[in-house]
Parts: structure tokens; sequence; C-alpha cells
């Protein structure tokens, strides 16, 4: 081969169109000119022929408009399958890169009021299925066929891929070589030849001053789009007064496993102690649908994914006092087609005072009764021992004395129900803790750490046991020694 066959070098613009010899062969004939792309193709060439013919040999192009463009996009496989079916997902994304939408301006006004909308028609949700982001795309191809056989179409191979999105960002596969070494294209055939090719960036570098112009008006395109959003959401936040802690939970009742009885449904509400209160219009209980189960591993799972939101407020008055976290009581119920209900189980949860997310499986219990009438009754009529308060599953609210007992209350270990809860801390002492960190924190301050709060509970239940142990043993002392020791004092 002569040797300016062997390598070429050649500097593209953006869009900038390099005919193939294929191309020239085939746009010279005015027979096989069809639209008007054609037509503007063949006078650049016939033009081209009179300059002297074009200066590119192997290095050419195919721009936005070019067939190939279309049917490079649209023929390429989501799988390795030789009947590979495109889904009407893939046939969407593959029309994405239509420049010229039809896009009507949005008023600013419009943005306020329509930023939902309510009852989408079933076109509109295939139109915005995907999305819809248009792209403008550009191939820089290289004809790798045998010297003197040029313009055959098996022997075209696709360089570099650059890809501008409506956003402005420019995708350029495979990437500028720089310091990597050249990239490789072996040739299927007997010789097998190999190719090794370049891609670096000739563009102009920007200036320093260009460059700063360009960082300001950045800057004041962000800044007024920053406050157009703030315009939009607003700045009255609500804030909670001054010793107050704002405790909002979004729940979910994931599932319940390892009941007897199939088709469960739960029973909950949440106790408030005191010091803690709630807006009249927040319910504090609710039931779950009835739920059939599936068999998964060796338990009977029934997916409720039941979703609860509560909002509580604290209110410290004493800043020495340790705060009660509200607690959650529920009960697992059956139902079975004869409309007969079972109590399966009852259980607590004291809501997480650290926030975040919390995955809670808490196990549960029923009360059973001595002999096989119970258990008879309970296979065959329904109905089983059932607890009149709710909150005898921990502390009774009515309950004032010392020393709870529950001897001779017979139960039995039931299934298990998996909550997830999502906790957010509101307060204002949160605020004041990260300004003025040097100050002295209350007991309000420490809520914002489980970790913290149980801290300060182990250091002042270690003080009371010390202190408590004094006291018995000085009450163990003779008292003629205690009376010795004052006299010599």
């Amino acid at each position: 081969r002569p040797p300016e066959d062997e390598e070429e070098e050649a500097e593209v613009g953006w869009q900038e169109k390099l005919f193939s010899q294929f191309e020239v062969d085939l746009y010279l004939n005015e027979s096989a000119c069809q639209t008007p792309l054609d037509w503007q193709y063949h006078e650049e060439i016939q033009k081209l022929e009179k300059a002297g013919g074009r200066k590119n040999c192997r290095i050419f192009t195919y721009t936005d408009h070019d067939r190939f463009t279309n049917l490079e996009e649209l023929c390429q496989k989501v799988t390795d399958l030789d009947h590979e079916v495109p889904s009407y997902l893939v046939e969407r994304m593959a029309s994405v890169r239509r420049r010229r939408q039809d896009r009507r301006p949005v008023e600013a006004n419009s943005l306020k009021t329509k930023i939902i909308t309510w009852e989408p028609s079933e076109e509109f949700i295939k139109n915005n299925h995907v999305i819809n982001t248009p792209v403008q795309t550009m191939y820089i191809m290289g004809d790798l066929g045998p010297y003197g056989k040029l313009g055959h179409r098996e022997y075209e191979n696709v360089l570099c891929t650059i890809k501008v999105d409506g956003n402005g960002v420019i995708t350029v596969k495979p990437d500028f070589t720089g310091t990597k070494g050249a990239y490789r294209i072996e040739l299927d055939g007997e010789k097998r030849e190999v190719w090794e090719y370049t891609i670096e960036n000739a563009s102009a570098q920007v200036q320093p001053e260009e460059e700063e112009h360009e960082q300001r008006v950045f800057r004041d395109l962000y800044g007024r789009h920053r406050d157009y959003l703030s315009g939009l959401v607003g700045s009255d936040f609500e804030m909670p007064l001054p010793g107050t802690l704002r405790l909002f939970v979004n729940g979910e009742i994931v599932s319940a496993q390892g009941y007897e009885y199939d088709n469960l449904y739960v029973h909950f509400f949440l106790e408030l102690p005191n010091q803690w209160s709630s807006s009249p219009f927040q319910q504090l209980s609710g039931v779950t649908q009835t739920c059939a189960t599936k068999t998964v591993g060796w338990d009977n799972v029934a997916y409720f994914c039941y979703p609860f939101t509560v909002e509580m407020f604290y209110t410290q008055e004493d800043e020495d006092s340790l705060p009660q976290w509200p607690v959650l009581y529920f009960e697992v119920l059956s139902l079975d087609f004869w409309q007969r209900y079972r109590v399966e189980g009852y259980g607590s949860l004291v809501l997480p005072a650290s926030p975040g997310v919390h995955m809670l499986t808490i196990p549960t219990w029923r009360p059973v009764e001595l002999g096989t009438v119970a258990e008879m009754r309970r296979f065959f009529i329904g109905g089983s021992p059932e607890l009149e308060d709710l909150t005898y599953i921990r502390i009774p609210s009515t309950f004032k004395g010392k020393h709870l007992s529950r001897f001779g209350f017979r139960t039995e270990t039931t299934g298990s129900v998996t909550f997830q809860l999502y906790c957010l801390q509101q307060s204002k002492a949160f605020l004041e803790n990260s300004a003025l960190r040097q100050r002295l924190q209350s007991v309000l301050d420490r809520l914002g750490g489980f970790s913290q709060q149980s801290s300060v509970y182990n250091v002042l239940e270690a003080f009371h046991r010390a202190r408590r142990r004094m006291q018995e043993a000085r009450e163990s002392l003779p008292q003629d020694l205690i009376n010795t020791s004052a006299s010599n004092v």
C-alpha cells in the first residue's frame, strides 16, 4: 500500500458532514435522490467534485439528520436473543431522541396551579412514562476496507459517538484517548487486519476572562432559580415552641407471620403518656385490612403494607425529669369464612427515641385457658379469652401501685408482627444546641439520640442504687457504733 493510505488525520466539528466514498457514489446519481436532504447532499458533492474532490479518505461522519443515525438507534437490541421483540417501553425510548418536539411554552402562572395532574388520561400516562429529553447525535465513522475497495457498507465501523442532550450534557463514547493507548479494531476476514486510532479534543481552550464571565452568568441564573423556587414554596414554616419536642412518625405495618389461623388483621392504638399531646383531628388508632397468608419458607406470612402517620408534641415541665415515650399497642385477630374471629396475639411497641428508619419485629402472645374445652370452643365456634384493657399488655393505665403481679395469668407465645417506622424530631433545642455548643444542655436537648438519653438514665439509676445501698448499710450497723462515732466527732 502507498504510505498515504496507511495513516489519516481529520479534524471534525460538531455536526460537520464528511462524505464517504459510498455516499459520493450514491448522491451523484440524481435518481437516488428523493428527500430534500438527498438533493442538498447532491449539490454539495457536485461542488466538492468541482473543487478537486473530498479531502478525507477513510474518516467520514453521519450527522443528526442522516438516515444512519435513525436506523442505528432504532435497531439497537436490548438482549442478545435472535427473536427479540421490542417492548412498548423500548419503542418509546427509541423515539426519545426526536429533536423537533412540538412543545408549548409553559406559562409561569400555570406552574403554581398545575403542578399535579389529579385525573391523568391514558394518553397522558403513556406520553409521560419516559423521560423525553431531546438528544442530538453524531457518528464519526471509519471506512476500513481493503486498499482500492473503499465505499462498501460492510467495512464501515463506528469510531466515536457524540451526543448532546437538551440539558447541555455532552457524551463522547469512547472517551478521549489522553494518556491511554490507542483504540484497536480487529477486522474479520482472512488477513484479520488491525487498525488503531486515537481521539483528541481539538477545541480551543476557554480564556480565563470568558470562563469567569460564564461562571458569573451561571451564578446569576442559579440565584434567580433559587429565588423562584423559594417563592413557590414560601417561608411560613411552623416551629415548635421553646421547651417543646415535635415527634412525627410515618409508620407501616409490614407483615405478620407465624400464626395459627389465616385471614389476619391488626387493630392498634397509640397511648400518649403525661406531657405528650396531639392535635384534636389526629387519629391514634386504626385497623388494617384482612389479609390472606402465603407460605414463605416454614411460616405463613400475611403482608399488610398498611401505612399510618402520627404527629405528637412533648412539653417539658421539669428539666430533671426523663420523658416517657409513647407506646403502640396492637392485637392480631383472624377471621374465617363463617365470620368467626379469634384473638391471635397481643403486643406492644415503644416508639424509637432516635430519628431515622427503624425495622422492628415484635413477638406476640395470647391468654389461654386450661383444658381441652377452651381449645375446642376456639376451634369450632371461635372466640377466645380477650383483654378488656389493651394496656395490660405492658403496665395498665389504671395501675397505681409499686409492684404488678401477673401470677396465675397463663399465656401462650404466638407469631410476630413487623413494623417499619420513619421517625422525625423537631425542636428549637436542636437549633440552639448547634449554634451554642458550649452551653449546658438540658434533658430535652439530649432527646436527639437514644444513646445519650440512655446514658443519662443509666447515670441516674446508678446514683439511686448507690444511695440506696448506703442507706441499707447505715441501717444495718449497730446503734452503739453509730453513737460512738458521733461522740468522737
